[in-house]
């Protein structure tokens, strides 16, 4: 029920007020597990990337979008339920394998998972280098990566900004990456350096982003 809401209700509704630009839908495996992973510029890229998607992404967030008290609480709750966002608490001190557990279940469950190797918005517009959690959780579950590339999102709701503003925005789906020489291998940190790496490369790529604390060895 709540997914229809979200191809039939949400799914229009972005499409009417930001107009979205998107390419790319044909490199999105329809069927078996796949993480989508992303450059993040607001919190709208959340609700834009599995709106856009060809089939059902699945998106950490925060517990307090769940347990909202009255009608924004009930709206709250009816979007993210919509949009297939699951709940995670961040305040606890096992938080963030927490959330790679609940990816993984998602993974091995055959689903699509959509995450933010950088860990956090950007504030300047660059791309960050990504934390490895997304190799970790690619090579778990040995799915393949699709790299993502969200633009003018910042415009819709700039860090900050309480409300969202009309602006055009774009989602970009790049070629699935896979990983065969690292396969077997999500224990080892040089590894999931080496994955996260390509990844966020094909994300810039994508983006056209400058990258910010890379270092020489990215």
């Amino acid at each position: 029920m709540f997914y229809i809401l979200a191809r039939f209700v949400v799914r229009p509704l972005l499409w009417l007020l930001f107009r979205p630009h998107v390419t790319g839908r044909e490199h999105v495996p329809l069927t078996g597990p796949v993480i989508l992973a992303s450059n993040h510029l607001s919190f709208i890229d959340s609700i834009a990337i599995p709106t856009v998607a060809p089939r059902k992404v699945h998106y950490l967030a925060k517990a307090e979008y769940f347990t909202g008290k009255g009608i924004s609480g009930w709206f709250s709750r009816t979007l993210f339920s919509a949009l297939g966002a699951l709940p995670v608490e961040r305040q606890t001190h096992r938080a963030a394998q927490a959330a790679l557990d609940t990816a993984l279940t998602v993974l091995k469950d055959g689903e699509g998972f959509g995450i933010y190797p950088e860990g956090t918005r950007s504030r300047d517009g660059r791309l960050a280098r990504g934390k490895t959690g997304v190799a970790w959780l690619a090579l778990t579950a040995d799915c393949p990566v699709v790299p993502v590339a969200v633009a003018g999102t910042d415009k819709v709701q700039p860090v900050g900004a309480r409300w969202p503003r009309l602006h055009r925005i774009s989602v970009t789906f790049g070629k699935p990456l896979t990983f065969p020489e690292q396969q077997g291998m999500a224990g080892n940190g040089r590894a999931r350096r080496i994955v996260t790496d390509r990844i966020m490369h094909a994300i810039a790529d994508l983006s056209g982003q400058e990258k910010a604390g890379w270092g020489e060895a990215a």
